[in-house]
């Protein structure tokens, strides 16, 4: 598929970060991309996505809130499943980029890439095709010769989030209760998880969500 001629595109920016936001605004517009808007939250780039309906949503995958850029991102592909998204991140781990493709990304893209290869891929993006940095590209090459053993790959929906919850310190009683299940279904359960894991010690529990971008430093 062809760029539209003399039809800019359309893109919508979400990121907690001014700074961030601001230098690639700048950046995609001095290439003749038109910046919509720019959000803070994933709250507000669903809602702005429904109601500018961009061609590239370029999203921060961390915000300072419960909901993260892959939440926001599941519920926009779930109300536009041809949306064009970009995810953005200061992170760089395996299991992150793994799940952004597998999630529906078109580019994964880190803050500090050439602007270059934001504008590429935005282009890319737009006409509905994947884009790789080349590193990135080679580290899921990698990824795929020596085997995914992230725990996203390993786990199911609900061992993924009591392991998640585990390495942010929280005791089985404070999961069961926040989960609503009983302490000895969570205990179980998160047995399962280091045995599956092979971590045990919550130090390394947490080394190990944090390596694959389930919780920040």
């Amino acid at each position: 598929m062809e760029l539209k001629k003399n039809v800019p595109i359309r893109v919508l920016l979400a990121d907690d970060h001014p700074i961030v936001m601001t230098g690639f605004a700048m950046s995609l517009t001095s290439e003749g991309i038109k910046v919509l808007d720019q959000v803070k939250t994933p709250q507000e780039a669903i809602a702005q996505y429904a109601a500018l309906l961009p061609d590239v949503l370029i999203l921060d995958i961390r915000f300072g809130t419960a909901l993260t850029g892959l939440d926001g991102a599941k519920e926009i592909l779930r109300q536009f499943p041809a949306a064009n998204i970009i995810f953005l991140s200061q992170f760089d781990q395996d299991g992150l980029i793994k799940e952004t493709y597998r999630l529906g990304a078109r580019a994964f893209v880190t803050k500090d890439c050439d602007p270059a290869e934001l504008t590429t891929a935005v282009q890319r993006a737009s006409m509905g095709e994947l884009y790789f940095l080349p590193q990135i590209a080679a580290r899921l090459a990698s990824l795929s010769v020596r085997g995914d053993i992230s725990p996203q790959s390993q786990l199911d929906e609900r061992a993924l989030g009591i392991f998640t919850l585990m390495a942010e310190g929280l005791t089985n009683t404070e999961i069961a209760e926040q989960l609503d299940l009983s302490p000895k279904t969570i205990s179980n359960i998160s047995q399962a998880v280091k045995e599956k894991l092979g971590v045990h010690r919550a130090a390394y529990i947490t080394k190990l969500a944090v390596k694959h971008g389930l919780i920040e430093p």
